[in-house]
């Protein structure tokens, strides 16, 4: 059967009951904390190991589990990327030299740094997973902007979440906010399904022609997380086979909610507590 609830759509996509927003809701609100506790200690002269390490601690202080630890491999309770750094950087791990930079020896931190930070926890069996931005220091001003553009990207593919949309209104929406701020979508990676696993149908592209892809309907949980790079969209990962980077050594942010379709939208479950989701709010 299909098309109905606690059952799966044709794409693979499940649909979830009413009471499993609550669900999501905690999972994703302790995600949300956590990032907004760490906003005090993204300074130039931090490491990005000590931000892991608490994050760590604080996650286990609240009776959840990391996603991440174990994942595949994975040892850390995040993912770290710094300037040119799309995605999946490894935390405690020497930063890679961007177009502009002198090599880096280790993690730490400097003055002007951009970097995302991604956290994902599992609180009762539900998955919450957020990222945003945040500014070590006086960023450049094209820093800024691309912050700037890549949240509001963000922004406006939730807002093309509601029933009877479907998930290339969603990356249109992205895609083309973004192209006409003159910078890039990434491809590579994407947003995805979510609930009591991590990853699941569907994949969430950042870019897309409106009317295609599934469509959506009340129920459905999943992340839209786009990627925006200034320079070209392309990218590549490291020998460590996490690391994801631009191939034009370009600065990229990130930005991701975790959300479930209502009847008439949608809930964002990783509001910040704090109103601290863009670095530049308090």
């Amino acid at each position: 059967m299909y098309d109905k609830k606690g059952t799966v759509t044709r794409e693979g996509i499940r649909i979830h009951e009413a009471e499993d927003f609550a669900g999501m809701q905690r999972a994703g609100q302790l995600a949300a904390k956590i990032l907004d506790d760490i906003a005090p200690h993204v300074a130039p002269g931090q490491t990005t190991g000590e931000l892991d390490r608490l994050i760590e601690e604080w996650v286990n202080a609240n009776g959840a589990t990391s996603a991440t630890i174990g994942y595949r491999g994975y040892k850390h309770a995040s993912c770290i990327s710094l300037n040119h750094v799309v995605c999946h950087g490894i935390p405690g791990s020497p930063v890679p030299t961007g177009r502009t930079e002198k090599k880096r020896l280790d993690d730490e931190i400097r003055d002007g740094d951009i970097l995302n930070i991604d956290v994902t926890v599992i609180v009762d069996g539900w998955f919450g997973d957020s990222s945003r931005m945040y500014i070590a220091g006086k960023p450049k001003p094209f820093a800024m902007r691309l912050i700037e553009v890549t949240h509001d990207s963000l922004m406006k593919g939730i807002e093309a979440v509601k029933p009877g949309n479907t998930f290339g209104d969603i990356g249109y929406a992205i895609q083309s906010y973004v192209e006409a701020q003159r910078m890039s979508v990434v491809r590579d990676f994407c947003g995805h399904g979510l609930g009591r696993v991590f990853h699941a149908p569907p994949n969430v592209l950042h870019y897309g022609r409106p009317g295609r892809e599934a469509v959506l309907e009340e129920g459905m949980f999943f992340t839209i997380e786009p990627m925006v790079n200034l320079g070209r969209a392309e990218t590549k990962v490291l020998a460590d086979d996490w690391t994801a980077i631009t191939r034009d050594k370009s600065l990229s942010a990130q930005f991701e909610h975790s959300v479930g379709v209502t009847a008439t939208g949608c809930e964002i479950f990783t509001l910040s507590p704090g109103n601290k989701f863009h670095p530049t709010w308090s």
